[in-house]
């Protein structure tokens, strides 16, 4: 081929064509417009700079794929009966439906780069969209892996939103309950039950914790779960005043502490002190009916009394510990077997009832009733708190998803642009517009199946960390992941969806002109210009307003986090180190207790490098607490929550005393009763802003008299039991007057020096008082980070979602100014012969992006405001009509639409009026 003249494409065509049986006159009409084609385009492939070897190779390429050649033949063929290429009859379709897929993928390898945008597009999409199915999946959907769980029921206590004395405390009912509407129920072949605890594996020193969960003899035979070794817990090892039961270890927990010996059956094992024999091994794909929740020890109930002796559970009337759940009998519905537990509600209550209730709270209990609701799903406090923010995420990611598609689709209209001559001359030569449509759908799909298969694979990897991010030290988080038909039909179901909403608008537009304009020497543009960049105008206006939409939603959520992170909580977050020390197993008298309990805190404050230390029975923003109700000259008040502290507690945790004095050694167990109060205590239950002086008393119950206290002190507002709630008031009381000491007080540690360096110094100094104390450590700034672990995940998640809408965006209308500019070249170059500057030319092509941008803004806040209201229950600190969230989304989307904008203006204002003449 000589480098200074044009291949001869007329002859290349025509050697394509040979044993085609064409007529000399349709062959002619053929490499007429076939070679025409292939001269373009081996024009448009010099212009790029390369070779005119390189250039005639790829356009040969081109030619040997190009289905037009075969689609020739068939055409050819019709009068003899073959079917043509609008028939679907016999295997035909089959076959056709082959060869397209054949066809889309040799386009695809011809076009890396389209393809590998188009796929991570869509893979991203996807695969946020998928991640998050599959955590609604697993705490929602997934049915627990048991026998016939469908006919599994939960029996739950209609409260009718009345608080009562240990209501929610680990579970929904207490072991009376249980017991009477065991015995009592018509609708279950059988009833159990359960109860979520922590055992200490150690003996002493720092603890090694098991999560453990409290069983009925028959709670594995009622879900028909097998032992995958030895045998589980039945109802001989369940009998009331049990001496030393064995206990069932689940498989992870005998994978990672046992190795998977086959000789642990028979071995004992240690919790909290107490010696047990391991029974059995529970079944590789059981992990509990809690979701959210894996337990390592499965322990009989009896043996409650053993590791509480003093407050046993099974004997405390208003201790809300177990969760129960039958298997409904096989002529028994749920409504049936609910309205049976209501109609002996009355008198299961009555039999219930705690003694030292008092009157309203007594009116309130026996008004409760319980209910059958369905168990095949388990139950998961993870599911209380993430549901709503799992939904909310869902359409975050859709909406992510429709811009990737907004882009495809602007991406795939571009390519119909480039084989418009194509597809006409195949219209022209006898082929259907619905075959046609049908292959322009293949590659879409082909596009989205490989789309589809990649976010399956990211989002299995996004889910796991998902969840770990929501684990914490206190609370670990395992959630079952393992695939299920859900997930694949959600993924195939999203890559059917994807394919249409990016494939078909420009599948239509492709073979909506007539064939006769492709043929028109000087026309290049089949469809009609004013659509094709309607469509596409109004393409990247969605795109811009669904952008706006996920940024305002995204800032909310970050903007939430500060606040939750910066806002003052009224102690000090940094440089305090948590101790939790239990010394139960010193079996030690309630006075002992104290002094013990004193002269470790002791211990403490000496240590090298310690500021300050105090002693309190709740840490602040753990979650947990304390309420009684306040009677001032035995008048109801309301409920305060209190804290038993020693003194230093507010100068070890920052929090400044307002009025009054701290506890000292006045404040002993032989002296009168004192408290001191926070502010929001004053105003709320005492009505004044000097409660010095001033005395209030809890309520009395039969089997504990009034206290009094009286007030020495008031304190600045600070956070209790969660740093997301208003302040509530809060009372002290010093730690030397608990007359209930249990021996498990923890410590709060300020120091400069590192916390493992602090973590060892008071290991030793606990060891040389005693090895038999367990000692667990937190970092507090760590505790409080960790309790916001679902605001985090938004912030993060959303704020991710967000930035990726936004470069999706920005890709769009840099995208279509660019189509713009090249479509616009003759036009470009006329106005600049006729006068026009570049800064009018830049102006120009920023007018035409602003226009959308701004549409987009203007559409995307109304979207936006009225998504905010999906969002406000999570939201702290600022609403979701924040104008400052308004204004940063609108500014940052603005701002970078502008700069990409910028580029092809830039480059159009540069065009040679002369060169840009020339342009057809």
């Amino acid at each position: 081929m000589p480098e200074t003249s044009q291949p001869d494409f007329k002859k290349l065509v025509r050697e394509r064509l040979e044993g085609s049986s064409l007529s000399p006159t349709r062959e002619t009409e053929i490499v007429e417009e076939l070679s025409a084609h292939l001269c373009d385009r081996y024009e448009e492939l010099l212009r790029t700079r390369i070779t005119d070897e390189a250039a005639f190779g790829i356009v040969s390429r081109e030619l040997e794929a190009h289905e037009l050649i075969q689609q020739l033949r068939r055409v050819e063929q019709a009068a003899s009966g073959v079917p043509t290429l609008g028939a679907t009859s016999g295997s035909n379709v089959f076959e056709e439906l082959c060869y397209d897929l054949r066809y889309a993928f040799r386009l695809l390898r011809l076009n890396p780069t389209f393809t590998l945008v188009a796929v991570v597009s869509l893979a991203l999409g996807i695969g946020a969209n998928t991640a998050i199915f599959e955590l609604l999946n697993a705490v929602r959907l997934r049915t627990l892996p048991v026998r016939d769980p469908q006919h599994l029921a939960l029996i739950k206590l209609d409260t009718h939103g009345k608080g009562i004395t240990g209501e929610g405390i680990g579970g929904t009912t207490t072991f009376a309950q249980y017991e009477q509407v065991r015995d009592r129920n018509q609708g279950f072949s059988e009833l159990a039950a359960w109860g979520n605890s922590t055992f200490d594996l150690n003996t002493g020193g720092e603890v090694h914790n098991a999560r453990g969960i409290y069983v009925s003899g028959n709670y594995f035979s009622v879900l028909g779960v097998n032992p995958a070794l030895g045998r589980l817990i039945n109802p001989a090892d369940d009998a009331r005043g049990c001496g030393a039961p064995g206990v069932v270890i689940s498989y992870p927990f005998w994978r990672r502490e046992y190795a998977e010996s086959g000789s642990v059956i028979g071995k004992v094992i240690t919790l909290d002190g107490h010696p047990f024999t391991i029974l059995g091994v529970s079944a590789p794909y059981f992990f509990g009916m809690e979701v959210g929740r894996q337990f390592d020890v499965a322990i009989p109930l009896c043996a409650e009394a053993i590791m509480r002796p003093e407050h046993s559970a099974l004997t405390h009337l208003d201790s809300w510990w177990l969760t129960m759940f039958g298997r409904l009998k096989p002529d028994w519905t749920l409504e049936r077997a609910s309205a049976q537990l209501q109609a002996i509600s009355p008198s299961i209550l009555q039999q219930t009832l705690p003694t030292h209730y008092n009157p309203r709270d007594k009116k309130d209990y026996l008004n409760f009733q319980f209910s059958a609701v369905p168990g095949e799903t388990g139950t998961s406090g993870l599911r209380r708190v993430y549901d709503s923010p799992l939904l909310l995420l869902l359409a975050i990611t859709a909406l992510v998803l429709l811009i990737a598609c907004a882009n495809l689709a602007n991406l795939m209209l571009a390519r119909a642009s480039a084989r418009e001559r194509e597809i006409a001359i195949r219209l022209a030569l006898g082929a259907a517009r619905r075959r046609l449509i049908r292959q322009l759908l293949t590659e879409s799909l082909l596009i989205a199946g490989i789309g589809a298969m990649a976010g399956l694979v990211i989002a299995h990897s996004v889910s796991r960390i998902i969840v770990s991010r929501l684990s914490t030290h206190d609370r670990p988080v395992f959630i079952d992941l393992s695939l299920d038909w859900r997930m694949f039909a959600f993924t195939a179901l999203l890559a059917v969806i994807t394919c249409v909403l990016f494939g078909l608008a420009p599948a239509l537009r492709a073979t909506s002109a007539a064939p006769s304009r492709a043929m028109n020497a000087s026309g290049r543009t089949v469809i009609s210009s004013r659509e094709r960049n309607g469509l596409r105008r109004g393409l990247v206006v969605t795109q811009v307003a669904l952008s706006l939409v996920l940024m305002v939603t995204a800032l909310l959520f970050v903007r939430s986090l500060q606040h939750l992170m910066q806002m003052d909580v009224g102690f000090q977050r940094d440089g305090i180190l948590i101790t939790y020390a239990d010394m139960t197993r010193l079996n030690l008298s309630k006075q002992q207790r104290l002094d013990y309990a004193a002269e470790m805190l002791e211990n403490i404050r000496h240590l090298p490098g310690v500021q300050a230390a105090a002693q309190t029975n709740v840490v602040p923003a753990s979650g947990f607490g304390w309420n009684e109700s306040i009677l001032v000259h035995d008048k109801r008040q309301g409920l305060s929550n209190f804290m038993r502290t020693s003194p230093g507690y507010f100068g070890t945790m920052g929090t400044p005393i307002l009025l009054g004095r701290d506890f000292d050694d006045r404040d002993s167990a032989t002296s009168p009763k004192v408290a001191v109060i926070n502010q929001r205590f004053a105003e709320k239950i005492l009505n004044t802003q000097n409660a010095v002086g001033m005395t209030f008393q809890t309520h009395s119950f039969e089997d504990r008299p009034a206290l009094t206290f009286q007030v020495i002190g008031m304190v600045k507002n600070a956070k209790y039991g969660d740093v997301r709630d208003e302040f509530e008031p809060v009372a002290y009381v010093p730690a030397a007057q608990d007359d209930e000491p249990d021996g498990g007080p923890a410590y709060m540690v300020r120091t400069s020096l590192p916390m493992e360096h602090m973590t060892a110094e008071i290991k030793q100094s606990a060891m040389n008082m005693s090895p038999a104390i367990s000692l667990d450590f937190r970092i507090f700034k760590t505790q409080i980070n960790e309790s916001l672990a679902r605001e985090r995940m938004l912030a993060t998640l959303s704020g991710f979602f967000g930035v990726l809408a936004g470069v999706l965006a920005v890709v769009g209308i840099y995208g279509v100014i660019s189509y713009m500019v090249v479509r616009r070249t003759n036009e470009i170059g006329v106005r600049m012969a006729l006068g026009a500057t570049r800064g009018n030319i830049v102006r120009l092509i920023l007018r035409e992006a602003g226009t959308l941008l701004g549409v987009g803004l203007a559409i995307g806040t109304v979207l936006a405001v009225i998504a905010g209201r999906a969002a406000t229950s999570l939201l702290y600190g600022l609403k979701a009509t924040d104008i400052a969230t308004y204004g940063m989304a609108i500014g940052i989307l603005g701002t970078v639409t502008c700069a990409a904008s910028l580029l092809p203006a830039g480059r159009a204002a540069k065009l040679d009026p002369m060169v840009a003449l020339r342009e057809e």
